[in-house]
C-alpha cells in the first residue's frame, strides 16, 4: 500500500496528478491511499491514480490506523513537520525532498525556484520512478444539468492578494457579454456576495451566478464543458489547464514560473510580470502573503486582448 500526503487545496491537487500517476505506475498493484481533506475526493477520482481518500487537513493529523505502508510519499512540503507525520506511521520506505533536521538524508534537494508540477515529479525521478510533467490531464465527471458553452469568471481565491479587483472583473464581464460571451461567476460559498457584485456591476442576470451553488464535481463539469475560464493564480485555473478548456490567468504575488500553465499549451495564457516571490509556503503548506501591486497593472483591455488571442488560436487547434 501507499500512503501519499497532498492535504491542501484544487490547485494543489491538480498539480501532483502527474506524480500520484507515476506512482501508480511506478509500484502496480498496490492500494494507493491520498491523505487529503475529504471535500477533494470527487477531484482525487478524478485523476484515476487514487483508491481512496484518508481524511487529512494538515500533516499534524494523519488519523493512519492501519498496518504501516509499505511506502509513504510527501508530495505536501520540504518537512520536517510533513516529514516526521508521515515517519510516524513506520512506512517501510519514505520517499521526500531531503531534510536532515527531520531525520530525513535522503532524496532531493529542494529547488525554490521550480514549477510546482516539476518539483514533484523530479522527486519521483530520484526515486527511479516514472513522471510526466505534461500528464496534467483529468477525467470528466459524471455529472450532468450544468450548462456547457459559457465563459466562466473566477474572482475569488483564499488569499487576497491574488485577487483581481471586482470592478476589473465587472469590466470584463460587461465587455465579453457585448461580445457574445455567455458570462457566469463561480466562487465558493463564502465568494458569494463577491460574484454577485461582479455579476450585478455587469448588468448579468442573477442566474448567471453559480459561486456558492455548485460542489466541486460540478465545478470541474463546468470548467471542462466550458468556452473559456478567466481566473486568478486559483484551482478553477488548473481545472481549466487538466480539461484543456481555454483559459486566461492572472498573476500576482507568485509567478506563472513556478505555478502556471505549461507554456507549451496554446489554450492558456497567463498574465502578470513578477518582480519577486512574496507569498512562500511552510510546511504546513499555508500562505504568508506580503504585498505586491503586479494584479493591479493588468488592465481590462489586456486581459480582453488575451482572450481574443487564446480564442484565435484555440479555434485554429480544434480545426
Amino acid at each position: 500500500m501507499i500512503l501519499v500526503l497532498r492535504a491542501l487545496g484544487v490547485g494543489d491537487l491538480a498539480t501532483a496528478v502527474p506524480a500520484l500517476r507515476g506512482l501508480r505506475a511506478g509500484l502496480p498493484g498496490r492500494e494507493l491511499v491520498l491523505a487529503a481533506p475529504a471535500w477533494l475526493a470527487p477531484l482525487a477520482e478524478l485523476t484515476g491514480a487514487v483508491d481512496r481518500v484518508l481524511p487529512t487537513t494538515g500533516p499534524d493529523r494523519i488519523a493512519w490506523t492501519g498496518p504501516p505502508p509499505e511506502v509513504a510519499v510527501n508530495l505536501h512540503g520540504r518537512g520536517p513537520l510533513s516529514h516526521r507525520a508521515l515517519a510516524a506511521v513506520r512506512p517501510g520506505r519514505l520517499l521526500a525532498h531531503r531534510n536532515p533536521d527531520a531525520g530525513h538524508p535522503d532524496g532531493p534537494v529542494w529547488d525554490d525556484d521550480e514549477h510546482e508540477v516539476r518539483r514533484w515529479c523530479r522527486l519521483l525521478h530520484a526515486y527511479g520512478l516514472p513522471a510526466d510533467p505534461g500528464d496534467l490531464a483529468l477525467r470528466r465527471p459524471a455529472v450532468t444539468g450544468v450548462p456547457a458553452g459559457v465563459t466562466l469568471l473566477h474572482p475569488g481565491s483564499k488569499i487576497p492578494a491574488k485577487r483581481w479587483p471586482a470592478d476589473r472583473f465587472a469590466g470584463l464581464a460587461r465587455e465579453l457579454a457585448a461580445r457574445g460571451h455567455r458570462v457566469a461567476v463561480t466562487g465558493s460559498p463564502d465568494e458569494r456576495a463577491l460574484a454577485e457584485r461582479v455579476a450585478r456591476d455587469a448588468g448579468l442576470p442573477p442566474a448567471a451566478v453559480l459561486a456558492g451553488r455548485t460542489g466541486l464535481a460540478e465545478l470541474a463539469a463546468l470548467v471542462a464543458g466550458a468556452r473559456l475560464v478567466v481566473s486568478g493564480d486559483t484551482g478553477v485555473a488548473h481545472l481549466a489547464t487538466g480539461y484543456g478548456t481555454a483559459s486566461v490567468v492572472l498573476f500576482g504575488p507568485v509567478p506563472a514560473a513556478h505555478w502556471g500553465p505549461p507554456p507549451d499549451r496554446p489554450r492558456h495564457r497567463a498574465l502578470g510580470a513578477v518582480e519577486r516571490t512574496t507569498v512562500n509556503r511552510d510546511s504546513t503548506g499555508s500562505g504568508r502573503v506580503g504585498t505586491h501591486p503586479t494584479l493591479d497593472a493588468i488592465g481590462i483591455d489586456e486581459v480582453v486582448a488575451a482572450v481574443v488571442d487564446v480564442e484565435r488560436v484555440s479555434g485554429a487547434v480544434a480545426a
